[in-house]
This record gives structure tokens, sequence and C-alpha cells, in this order.
């Protein structure tokens, strides 16, 4: 009965939320048009309005002045591909396939020597959105896969303008090949070779590209009367990181601040857009990143601002993630909610926006924010789940957080120089070996501490309290979970992009070697 009346009541809540008239342009609209902004390795900490004292992102501090702010919004997991996948899935990793179980509680990405992608079996948020018109295009990192059949042409999207894979390189095309930019289904180019990247300066025209592309997106959809899904994913934040001529050495924060800072004008350029075409009122755009900022990249990374930790870790500073909501006359101006969000809330919030009911055949985790960003109304039962690889390694619920499991990186890693965290040892809360905690969770006030250093004693009423209703959410959590087949779990060398599609007429097709398929191993 309880699905039955969801069901129900969103159907009334999107055919409401969907039939909005924009005045500016003087025609009734049936559905708004979406854009998502998706940074790479953006930090909480990294904008003026969360409170870097370097005050270089005046855009977004002004896309949040006219929207509303989310400081407690989450990504579904600490890294990349997983957190991608979970955004257009609206599922956990651990559900959509995204992990791995060749080691325990282990982070796994898509490198291009990955085999496995996005299955077929999944739903991906264009694909649905197309069933009611709307054409969609992604710029910038897809991340779901490099083989053709993971593309995301063939998961909904009408267009395409970036690249499969992270910006890694050069390679010498022997041992491993350059990675392919895409325009559509064909490869356009190669990064270091086509598509530059000077490492030591730092410079790049690829953000401009992108903002480029954006735009004429958009102005290609604002004149068929098109309703679009724009799916906005720079990368230039991410190591190595880059930007281009006009903001190279701008940023008092160095290479990254100036790649943030381009982002951020990149921001207000397509806002702007926005604003000259007049859709502005019927155009819904969130902007976001898919992890916590690197803080092994030392001062060449972000800020996770009070939080603890950063990338790679289940700790506050690996994924809790920097949010704005924008909507001119449908948002309130200058708002901020501490509703729980997370990236998987945005496939649910869109697909209600577009009136299309999500899957009944399966799980979906995200909850539409639409009632917490237009009328202010907060969920206080809304959970978020910490996954590291194939372990859940804490939940929140309000204010508390309770971590069932603990783990930074090893010591041989922090021997070589690599840390997760920004010099912090907080004692028995960061642990250097995978440390089990499930019969008695460290309990963290996130109000009272933020930056998870006070854990609450086990033998108070609060604590007893608190997890009794926590425990209830994990068992119950538990005993619903059908793990996806993992896709992180096989390696080849034959499937890197030796000869990606279009590679024939750039004459850039390379020879890859045999197959021999391989387990992956993932570090940490």
């Amino acid at each position: 009965m309880e699905v039955n009346f969801g069901a129900v009541f969103f159907t009334i809540y999107a055919l409401l939320a969907s039939c909005m008239y924009d005045g500016a342009a003087g025609k009734s609209t049936d559905k708004p048009n979406i854009i998502i902004m998706l940074m790479d390795d953006m930090g909480w900490g990294d904008l003026g309005i969360f409170g870097h004292p370097a005050k270089e992102t005046p855009n977004l501090d002004k896309m949040a002045a006219e929207g509303i702010l989310l400081p407690d919004f989450y990504t579904a997991n600490p890294l990349c591909s997983p957190s991608r996948a979970a955004l257009m899935t609206g599922r956990l990793p651990i559900r959509n396939g995204f992990y791995t179980t060749n080691q325990h509680a282990r982070n796994g990405y898509t490198p291009q020597r990955i085999v496995g992608g996005i299955p077929d079996s999944e739903e991906l948020l264009p694909e649905l959105l197309h069933e009611v018109g709307y054409r969609s295009k992604i710029i910038g990192k897809w991340h779901l896969g490099q083989q053709p059949q993971y593309h995301p042409l063939l998961h909904g999207f009408d267009e395409w303008f970036g690249s499969p894979n992270c910006h890694f390189g050069p390679y010498n095309n022997k041992a491993q090949p350059n990675i392919p930019v895409y325009k559509d289904a064909e490869m356009v180019g190669r990064y270091y070779e086509d598509f530059l990247i000077n490492k030591q300066t730092g410079e790049s025209n690829l953000t401009q590209i992108y903002i480029k592309e954006a735009l004429i997106f958009i102005e290609a959809q604002q004149k068929a009367n098109t309703p679009f899904f724009l799916y906005w994913t720079p990368d230039a934040t991410h190591e190595p990181v880059y930007s281009s001529k006009d903001f190279v050495g701008t940023s008092q924060r160095g290479k990254y601040g100036d790649a943030v800072r381009e982002l951020d004008s990149g921001v207000g350029v397509i806002l702007q857009k926005l604003r000259e075409l007049k859709i502005d009122n019927n155009t819904f755009v969130l902007f976001t990143s898919d992890n916590g900022a690197a803080l092994y990249a030392g001062v060449g990374g972000g800020s996770n601002g009070p939080f603890l930790c950063g990338k790679e870790t289940t700790y506050e500073g690996g994924l809790r993630e920097p949010a704005i909501a924008w909507w001119p006359g449908k948002i309130n101006p200058g708002g901020v909610t501490h509703q729980l969000g997370t990236v998987m809330d945005l496939f649910t919030t869109a697909l209600e926006l577009a009136g299309v009911e999500p899957p009944t055949d399966r799980i979906i985790d995200g909850k539409s924010l639409l009632p917490a960003l237009l009328n202010n109304k907060v969920d206080p039962d809304r959970v978020v789940f910490y996954y590291r690889g194939n372990e859940m390694m804490a939940v929140r619920h309000g204010l508390y957080k309770a971590h069932y499991w603990t783990w930074t990186n090893s010591l041989q890693e922090r021997a070589q120089g690599v840390n997760f965290c920004r010099g912090e040892n907080v004692t028995d809360i960061m642990t250097h070996e995978q440390t089990n905690r499930t019969l008695s969770p460290l309990l963290i006030h996130l109000g009272r501490d933020p930056g998870e250093r006070y854990p609450i004693a086990n033998h108070t009423q609060e604590y007893k309290t608190a997890m009794k209703t926590i425990q209830a959410i994990v068992d119950d959590h538990k005993a619903n979970m059908i793990p996806g087949d993992p896709q992180f779990n096989w390696c080849d060398s034959a499937v890197m992009n030796w000869s990606p599609p279009g590679c024939e007429k750039l004459n850039k097709c390379l020879k890859g070697p045999a197959s021999k398929p391989y387990k992956c191993t993932w570090p940490h």
C-alpha cells in the first residue's frame, strides 16, 4: 500500500512542479530545462560562499545569493566514477555495480584498463527524460566506461563533447594510449596531442571549449523550443589541474585556484546566457562536485573547509560537497536548506521536474529535493550512507553520524607520501588499518563536532538513544540490499583506448596488445 500511495503522491506533485509559466519568455512551458554542473575533486570549502578566504568565486557566490545553498549535501562515494554512476541512476554504487569485490572496502573507478562500465540494465536519467521529449547533452568527463558499449550516446544522451576518462598523460601510445576526446559517437582527437594540457604551466583551453559547447547547445534548444538536460562536467580541478591563458597565474591559490576561477567564470557565462534567452525562469540549475577535494595533492588541491580528511575517505571531507540550486522565480533567493541530500536525489528531482515517475522495478535511493528547495520543507528522516567499495562505512541520520568502519589509508602509502588527510591525526577516529567498529560504532554529532574529533561516549543515554534509531535503519538497509554485479573486478590492457570509434578518419588508430584479463588491484 505504501508504494502505491507514494506513486499517486509523486504523480500529483510532479504534475504541479512541471506545469510552470515562463512570464519572461511570454509563453507557457510544460517542462523546465535542467542543468547539472558537476565539478571534479572540488571541495566544500573551495567557494567563497562556503567561507574560503580567497573569495575568488563571485559568480557562484552570486548564484547562491539568487538561489539556495545546500550545506548538508553529499556525493554517493568518495571517488569519481561511482559517484557519477549514482547520480545518473539514482542508486548507490553497490546497487548499480560500480564497486569491486576483489578486496574489502576499496575504492575503484574506471581507468582505461577497466573491462566494466555502466550496465545496460541500469536506467539512466537522460534515457528517462528522452521519453518525455528532452534533448540531453554531456559536456566533459563521462567516466562510466571507456569501451564503446558504455558510451553516453548508448545510454540516453543525444550529444556528447568530452572524454570517457580522466585527462591523465601524456602517454607514449605504446604501453598506453593517450585518452581520446569525443564529439558525439566519434573521437576528434586525443589529450596532449590535439587537446593540449601544459602540465608545467597548467595552461589548457579545455574549459573554454566546454563553456562554448554549453552555450551552443542551450541556444539550439531554445531556438527549437525543446526542453533540455545539460550535464556539464568539466574536469579542470582534477590533477593535473588546468586553466586557459587568461586565468593562468591569476589566483592567490596557485594553479588549482586558477582552475576554480575559470570554472566560476564559466558558471556565470552560462547563467547569463539563460537570462539573455529569457529562459532562466524555466531552467533549474544545480551546481555540485563528484567527491571531496584531493588533499593528497597538498597545496595543489582544494579545500574541504572544517571537515575531516578528503577524497578517497568516508569522513566528512570525502563526501560532503558544495551545492547550490538556482531557479529564478521558483526558488526564493538567498535561502539555505539543511535538508540532507545526495547526488542520487538529483536523479529523482530531475524526473519530478519533468513529470516522469522513477522506475518501480528496483530500489531508487534518490529522493526529490523539491519540497526543500521550493517550499523549505525538510524531511528529518533522510539518511546518508557512506560506502567505500563494497562496505557501508558510516551512516548519517539527522545530525548524528555513526562510523561502523574507519580507515584513511595504509601506513605503507603514507610512508610514500600519499596522505588523504591534511596532516591531521585524530586518535582512534583516523585509522591506518581497516577497523571494524560494528559492535560499538563511533558516534559523532555533526552539529557540535563537524570536524569529527569528539565521539560521544557509548555509555551515555545520548549514544544509546541515537544508536537505537540508526541501528534500525542499518538493519533495514542491509536486509533489503541486493548488490549489482561488480564492474571493477577485471582489467585488461586490450580494452584501452587504442582504436576508438572515428580513429581511422584521423589516422589515430593504434595497435593494442592481445586480450589478457586480470583481476584489478585497488590500493585504497
